[in-house]
């Protein structure tokens, strides 16, 4: 189970201290087209020098700790030419950075696995073959992976389905995860942050604040006022499958209240039965192993917990946890057309600035911190 993964605890999202979220979720319009190929090289050079400097003068943990931010991530992709506010920037960061650290990974001590559509189901191969160079066994990582995806896509039922999982992970066994979903109706996409250092239970409130506007009800399991309806579910996914299907087709018969958005009238007792009759074979101990299971998706939860909520009177959660484009300008123009010279410039003054000091020459460095707080000073975030 992924509770043997270091670090394998669910946080709360709060404040560090210096502006950086621990975890979160934010929503973003879905906009056409893609980075042109001659932009998104230069985001691939851009994005592994910004890491790698970052990760010489604070560790890969650290880093890990930034991306887990969704403000950080968002200025990360306006810094290298992203549009700010488009849902493509999760993708073409998360692209961008495992290309730019194919080659230099291993010096770094650095992973990042995953991706978009069909690559992101190679998580796992890619972990494990990554597990052999960080030496590490990679399964409880794996097992972590699987089970953040199941989280967002099926424990926490807000609308979104996820099309992006990206897994990064460091030789000290350090983790986060960036994924991203899908609304159907609503033409946005919603990220979903992981840090591993913070979690302390995959299934209680890890996704407590957000940084993104509403987007209408939700069916939160995960939720801290849920943990009641997590035990009764678990409970009912023990009991005799005939007696439960029973139940839940007297449910269909009910008006329920409004907030149930999922009708108990769309639910198939026969495919429900189905899905019991492997949960009563193996008795899941707790809401994490349900979860887990093969087979049991958003429609089994939600049937089981409605259940929970209106016979045994254990309610679940309906709340929702839910300027840096002005460094090189952004793909489509906005707030100007990339300039290419300047971008190349500064891809060779990170990747000099890393080498020195790396060499233990530290001038370049510093004299970029003076500029990143001179930066500061005069109201502006462009430190890195």
């Amino acid at each position: 189970m992924p509770g043997s993964v270091r670090g394998c605890r669910c946080s709360q999202v709060h404040n560090t201290g210096n502006g950086y979220m621990r975890k979160g979720t934010a929503n973003l319009p879905l906009h056409s087209g893609h980075a042109p190929r001659w932009l998104f090289e230069r985001m691939v050079a851009m994005s592994a020098e910004i890491a790698s400097w970052i990760v010489v003068e604070h560790g890969t943990a650290e880093f890990l700790r930034r991306l887990s931010d969704p403000v950080w991530f968002q200025a990360f992709g306006a810094a290298i030419g992203m549009d700010w506010h488009s849902s493509g920037v999760t993708t073409t960061i998360c692209g961008a950075l495992k290309q730019g650290l194919r080659e230099r990974g291993k010096e770094l001590g650095l992973v990042v696995a995953g991706g978009k559509g069909r690559t992101s189901r190679q998580t796992p191969a890619e972990l494990m073959a990554a597990g052999e160079w960080l030496d590490l066994d990679a399964a409880p990582y794996v097992a972590a992976s699987r089970l953040a995806a199941k989280i967002d896509n099926n424990a926490l039922q807000d609308g979104y389905q996820l099309y992006h999982h990206v897994f990064l992970l460091d030789r000290d066994g350090h983790w986060a995860i960036i994924q991203q979903g899908m609304h159907e109706t609503n033409g946005y996409a919603r990220r979903y942050h992981w840090l591993g250092d913070e979690v302390r239970s995959f299934v209680d409130d890890p996704h407590s604040a957000i940084a993104s506007q509403s987007t209408g009800p939700v069916w939160n399991l995960v939720a801290h006022e849920s943990a009641a309806a997590r035990d009764v579910t678990t409970a009912l996914a023990r009991e005799q499958p005939e007696k439960i299907v029973a139940q839940v087709a007297k449910l269909r018969e009910m008006t329920l209240p409004t907030h149930h958005d999922v009708k108990a009238a769309d639910i198939d007792p026969r495919r429900l039965q189905r899905i019991l009759l492997k949960t009563y074979d193996r008795q899941p101990e707790d809401f994490a192993s349900l979860l887990g299971m093969e087979g049991v998706g958003a429609r089994t939860l939600r049937a089981l917990s409605m259940l929970g909520e209106l016979v045994y009177g254990a309610p679940v959660s309906i709340t929702d946890p839910a300027r840096f484009a002005f460094a090189h300008g952004g793909k489509d123009g906005y707030p100007y057309p990339v300039d290419r010279s300047t971008y190349d410039a500064n891809i060779q003054l990170l990747r000099t600035a890393v080498e020195r000091a790396r060499l233990g020459q530290r001038d370049q460095v510093a004299a970029l911190k003076r500029l990143a707080f001179w930066s500061d000073d005069t109201g502006s975030d462009a430190g890195i």
